[in-house]
């Protein structure tokens, strides 16, 4: 931008040199607010001195202008205040707020096995987006509902988040709906229940996910089921908004199946029995069982199955797709069928599929970051959330800035526009009625074959 004789460069430190009345002064304005106010401070001090600080003018200038000791012209000195004024506009319009997002998320309690890899994956995403500066606030949720609503409204009142990603579980992410909208801020679940985002209203209008809907995961087991002669099924899930979820689903598909169901149970996440649910099962003898859990307390019905001799085909869910689940299941969860995002087996895809690239580009800085063989699937979801902003921020810079009602209402309207946007789990397609917006390129069916997975082809 210029102005009279003052040229205003958009970037870099603050500059000046010995000049002329008839020369431009070269003033380059840094795009933060902080460093406009360091060099309108400077200005302002120069400006304000005594008109020539008491020292003669001694001779002339190039242009035989006369200058002081100080090798100032009296023009120059005047003209330099004029661009006080200038400068308030050129901060005001070259100053970039910065994007804050905030992060709650399960890094320790019963579901830290998820919570971790999601940690892990905020210190990989970008730090800047569409050149302007994103701050990530990371809490811990400790697995706690009312802990997760907590730090959500902490993240909206005290670090004016633009948006949040989290948290980690269904239960905690459903209890968070209704600070979010209250505050109209944004919010991306790493959740996978169903009703985060359905059925679709005024709350969950601001409510977007990245896992995989139970829905379409229990599809995925129903019919592995159907091909393979199961006729008979058990289930015992999480006393909780998961296991409730992927019940509600599951029996649905499987009745429409005919596949008949021959127990319900339920456990909490911190017990460390099931011995009377699992004794239950036993006595109903299915063709297999299906467990509603996530995370390593999923692990616990299977052992204590197998530890009782239990013979038939084991279903777990996409909620125990990481390392820390084989660890504790063992050999206990050797020919185990789940569905799980593609990210999981990315190197096992074909070529052909769409997914793969993305996939990998999340495994390969994962692993680099954490050791060959750590990534899993709930990293990936945390990772899924920065590309959904990456792609949408731009389009809300078009209308509004960060730290603003505007913006976070822009970005709102952007993520719900998302079209053929290909991550790590799936291609997203998002509409008003639909948060997530994957098909079933998103899963794949995976076998836990000698305490690793194996893609099902």
């Amino acid at each position: 931008m210029t102005t009279g004789n003052f040229v205003a460069r958009p970037m870099g430190a603050f500059a000046t040199r010995e000049t002329t009345s008839d020369e431009a002064v070269p003033i380059s304005f840094a795009n933060r607010r902080s460093d406009c106010l360091v060099h309108e401070t400077a200005l302002v001090s120069w400006a304000m001195r005594p008109h020539n600080d008491g020292l003669p003018f001694t001779g002339v200038g190039s242009v035989g202008k006369p200058i002081n000791q100080a090798g100032e012209t009296m023009k120059t000195r005047l003209s330099i205040a004029g661009v006080l004024a200038v400068l308030a506009a050129t901060c005001a319009a070259t100053a970039q707020a910065d994007i804050n997002v905030g992060v709650t998320l399960s890094a320790t309690g019963p579901a830290a096995s998820l919570g971790i890899p999601e940690k892990n994956t905020v210190a990989l995403l970008p730090t800047t987006i569409a050149g302007q500066k994103v701050n990530y606030i990371v809490l811990d949720d400790a697995s706690d509902t009312t802990t997760a609503v907590k730090n959500a409204r902490k993240l909206i009142a005290e670090n004016k988040v633009d948006v949040i990603i989290g948290s980690t579980t269904s239960p905690n992410s459903l209890a968070m709906i209704d600070v979010v909208a209250e505050a109209e801020t944004p919010m991306l679940a790493m959740a996978a229940s169903a009703r985060i985002i359905d059925p679709m209203d005024a709350k969950r209008a601001w409510v977007f996910k990245t896992p995989q809907n139970d829905a379409q995961m229990a599809t995925a087991i129903v019919e592995h089921m159907t091909n393979n002669n199961v006729k008979t099924v058990a289930y015992i899930g999480f006393a909780d908004a998961y296991g409730e979820g992927w019940w509600n689903e599951f029996s649905k598909i499987a009745e429409v199946r005919k596949i008949q169901i021959v127990g319900n149970e339920r456990f909490n996440r911190t017990d460390t029995s099931v011995t009377g649910q699992v004794l239950k099962i036993l006595a109903a003898k299915p063709d297999a069982v299906l467990v509603g859990g996530a995370g390593t307390p999923a692990a616990l019905p299977q052992k204590s199955l197998k530890e009782k001799g239990y013979k038939g085909i084991m279903y777990q869910t996409h909620g125990v797709a990481n390392a820390d689940f084989l660890r504790v299941c063992g050999k206990d969860c050797e020919g185990t069928f789940l569905p799980a995002g593609p990210v999981l087996v990315a190197a096992q895809l074909p070529n052909s599929n769409p997914i793969k690239k993305a996939a990998l580009e999340y495994v390969d800085k994962y692993e680099a970051a954490h050791g060959k063989g750590t990534v899993s699937t709930f990293g990936a979801h945390a990772w899924d959330a920065a590309r959904l902003l990456v792609n949408a921020v731009p389009v809300a810079l078009k209308k509004a800035q960060p730290g603003t009602p505007e913006f976070r209402k822009a970005l709102r309207d952007a993520l719900e526009n998302t079209k053929n946007l290909t991550a790590a789990h799936g291609v997203f397609n998002m509409s008003p009625q639909d948060h997530l917006g994957f098909d079933q390129r998103s899963r794949v069916m995976v076998k836990i074959d000698g305490g690793s997975w194996k893609l099902v082809q």
